[in-house]
Order: structure tokens, then sequence, then C-alpha cells
């Protein structure tokens, strides 16, 4: 390892010692919970300034890259962009998650550590330019996941949820490195830059596509609809979600979804770029079946946390509609799904850290009773909930508006034989968005017009939780008034894709 390595793979070196720093002062510390947060927070704002200066030159020169171990790892707009934003959603979790950790006697420092090392694997996917550092990346990312969703060892709910996201997750892992190895295999090379080499060949028709690769391309698509939890590859979500401990599902919901939509950027949009007209159709095909199937069971739901769930398999399908505007070779499609990315982060936390605030309380659950008369019993949670269900149903000017119209924008403005297709699911995705509005404003409803269950007393909430959805509110709001900002920030991000792997994608 060069001093050149050392410098481009700081970040992420500073994430491993950042977690085994709070191990440590939990060691010496024991329980306690101040100088764990301290430690936590002071690392992650250490971490995202050494995101921001090694990424410094590639943001300002978009053409810019830098490479480490010989060219396994890259850290480009894009790569800078996504671990700014794993370090955002991070910090967002770590602000609401104490004071529900604490009522249940759930150690935070051990949460802290296990959820900053998954941190490490979601920027080292970010970063990935090889095949087997992605795959690396992505079980560093889902391991520590799996201890998170069973977090609450003596709840039977938590441990079944994470046998079976263990169980399921493990075996999509070995489908998607049974990709990998064909497509190691029948290309010769893990580099990303030597795999899309190879398949140009294809795509220009001096070489044929084999069956083999075919099997591989199929694989990779199966073990990748299991991560973003795509339909039908999505059974393991709603247990997942319901039984883990609530900050936990506001992570899963959110964290794991965007380091999985930073896998399939890095391996299909750059290695498998070129032969984009092959797994392009079965993306739309997911994005539709995904969203569609997603928001038609979370009507059924009367368990918010459970409903919100089925919420997030939609979003999925959303935002696999940007990818698919891309993958037809659309790069407006690939800035609509960072947006979307950024803007489902803050909504999607916001709502989790309202749910988490009223479960202080032990024994309170997340039925829509519980949020029977909440704005009688606490108006600023009930406003606050309010408008992250606007949000996430795409009501303007709220960030989820914006997230959902330009993937929609995206795939209408979509040129070439993919055309028909990609306009049919740009009309799929709004009737989705109509239906996903009345189980959204179904809550809303019982929050300002049914009568509380019981009188049970406002509880106080600490200060870290209202720091969080302050910031949450606010990027909520923001982003909807001046989503420009973003834009341009997501399209920087977009512009370095293909630099060292696809140059171009083929419609």
């Amino acid at each position: 390892m060069t001093a050149h390595d050392v410098a481009v793979l700081a970040p992420f070196i500073a994430t491993i010692l950042v977690a085994a720093a709070i191990l440590a002062v939990d060691f010496i510390l024991p329980g306690r919970t101040v100088p764990a947060l301290i430690m936590t927070f002071g690392g992650l704002a250490i971490v995202a300034a050494l995101i921001a200066i090694v990424g410094n030159q590639a943001v300002a020169e978009p053409n810019h890259e830098s490479f480490a171990f010989g060219g396994a790892y890259v850290v480009d707009a894009l790569t800078t962009f996504l671990q700014l934003l794993f370090v955002t959603i991070v910090a967002l979790t770590m602000l609401f998650a104490p004071d529900y950790l604490e009522e249940r006697g759930l150690p935070v420092a051990e949460f802290a550590a296990v959820l900053v090392f998954a941190m490490s694997g979601a920027m080292l996917i970010a970063g990935s330019a090889d095949l087997l550092v992605l795959f690396l990346g992505l079980e560093l990312m889902v391991l520590p996941g799996y201890m998170l969703a069973g977090y609450h060892k003596t709840d039977g709910y938590s441990t079944e949820g994470a046998i079976k996201y263990f169980l399921l997750g493990s075996f999509s892992s070995a489908i998607f490195l049974f990709g990998l190895a064909f497509v190691w295999g029948l290309t010769g090379t893990t580099r990303i830059a030597g795999v899309a080499s190879v398949l140009q060949q294809v795509a220009t028709g001096t070489a044929a596509l084999s069956p083999g690769l075919g099997m591989g391309l199929a694989l990779l698509t199966t073990g990748v609809a299991f991560k973003i939890a795509a339909v039908p590859f999505h059974y393991w979500t709603p247990d997942a979600y319901q039984g883990s401990p609530t900050p936990v599902t506001g992570y899963l919901s959110v964290g794991p979804k965007v380091g999985a939509f930073a896998l399939i950027i890095r391996l299909f949009a750059e290695a498998l770029g070129p032969v984009s007209a092959e797994w392009n159709i079965v993306i739309i095909v997911l994005a539709a079946l995904t969203m569609t199937l997603g928001n038609l069971v979370a009507l059924t739901q009367d368990n918010v946390k459970r409903m919100l769930a089925y919420s997030s398999i939609a979003h999925t399908g959303y935002m696999l509609v940007g990818f698919a505007a891309y993958g037809a070779g659309q790069i407006q499609g690939l800035q609509g799904l960072l947006y979307y990315g950024a803007a489902y982060a803050f909504m999607n936390l916001g709502a989790f850290a309202v749910i988490a605030a009223l479960q202080k309380r032990l024994g309170v659950t997340s039925n829509l009773s519980t949020f029977a008369g909440l704005i009688r019993r606490e108006p600023t949670l009930a406003l606050l909930m309010t408008l992250f269900l606007l949000s996430l149903t795409g009501i303007p000017p709220t960030a989820g508006f914006f997230g959902k119209f330009y993937v929609i924008l995206a795939a209408v403005q979509v040129r070439g034989p993919q055309q028909t297709a990609l306009t049919l699911l740009a009309v799929i995705t709004m009737l989705n968005a109509a239906v996903a509005a009345f189980y959204y404003l179904r809550v809303v409803v019982y929050m300002f017009m049914r009568d509380p269950v019981d009188e049970a007393p406002a509880l106080r909430h600490g200060r870290l939780v209202w720091t969080g959805l302050a910031v949450a509110t606010v990027m909520t709001v923001a982003l909807g008034l001046f989503p420009n900002t973003l834009l341009a920030i997501v399209g920087t991000a977009a512009d370095a894709v293909g630099l060292h792997g696809a140059s171009a994608l083929t419609p």
C-alpha cells in the first residue's frame, strides 16, 4: 500500500477506526451513552470532512478520478456524493436511536459501532472499480444489517425477522457471487473497465452474447433484486422491518437500499453498460411490478411500520424507473435516481423518527390506533409526520414530489426502441403515486380526525430526537423549495458514471 493509496482511502480507513474507537470507549466506560455518542458524532464529522477533502478535486473537475490499489478503488464525483449521503443517513439514525434504545435497555455504543461498520461497506461499494471489491463492500454492508435486525434479542419478532433477513440475504449473496463468477470467467477480468471493454465488442456485434454470459447477467440481476427488495424477491422485507427495533427499521429502509443502488450503478451502468439493451427490459418489468405490488399490499396494512415496509418496496420501483430511463440512454434518469435517493433518505428517516419517538413508552405499538388523536396529544409530532407522509406521497412542494417528477420526466423523454415501454412505465408510476396517497393520508386522517384510544400524557423527547427531526424537516422542505441545488450536485455525480467503465449506453 502506497502513500497515495492511503490518501485516497482515508475516509474508509477513518470509518473503520471510528467504529473501533466507539468499541474502545465502551470498553473503558461501559454503559455510558454520552461518551459513545460524542465519539460517534465526532468520528462521523471527521469522516465527512475527509470525504470532502479527498473528493474535492473530483467534484471540481468532473473528469478527474483518483485510483487506489491499481485501479480497484476510485474516487470521483459519484463516490463523493454517495459517501456523504451514507454519513448523513447514519448520523440521522444515531440522532433518534438513543431514546428508543435506552428505554429498552439496549446498548447504544454497540449499536453505533455496528452501524458505522455497515457504513464502511456502503462507502466501499460507492468507490468500487473492481467486481471483487464490489462484492466485499456489499457483504460488509449487509452483514451488520443482519445483526441490527435482531438487535432486540428478547423480542421474538425481532429474532424472526433477523433470521429471515439473514437466510434470504445469504442466499441472494450466493446468487450474486455466482453471477460475478460467470462474468469474470467469460470476460477474463474483474476490473469494471475491463468488463465494459469486453462487452463493448458484444454491443458492436464483433462478438456474440454467449449463453454463459447471459446466465451471469441473469444471476446478477436476481441477486441485486433481492438486495433492493424488488418484486418478486421482496418477501424478507415486511417481517424484517416490522420485527426490528424502529431505529433499525428506519436505517434498513434507507441505508442498504441506497447502497444497493450504488452497487447497481457501478455494476450495471458501468461494467455492463454496453449490453444495456439486454438487461434494461428486465429493469422495466421489475420497476412496474415492484411499485404496483408494494402499493397494493400497503393498502391493506393496519401497522404503520409494516405499511412503510411495503411503501419502501414501492419506492424501490420508483427509483428503478429512473435507472430504466438511464438504461435507455437518458442521463437524466440517473440524475433523478440520485436525487430520489437523497430525498427519500430524509423523508423516510423522518417518518421513522416520529414512530420511534411515539414508541419511547414501552408497550406502545406502531398500529394505526397509536396515531389516533395525535394532534391533541403531541401536535408537533403530528404535524411533522404529516409533512413526511405528504412528501412520501409526492405532494408539492416537498422533496418527494421532485423525486417522482424527475424520474417520470426522464422516462417520458426517452427516444428509441424502448420509448413506448418507458412511456407506459411513466404512466404506471403516476397511477401508483395516486394509489399511495390513500394509505399515506389514512394515517393523517387518524392523527387529525380520530379520537385517541387512551388519554396517555405526552412524552418528553430528548434533544437528539428533536435535532434529527429538525434536520429531516428542513431538508425535506428545502429540497422541495430549492431542488436545483441538489440537482446540480447529482448532475455532476451522474456525469462521472462511465468515465472508467462504459463510455456510453446502447439504447
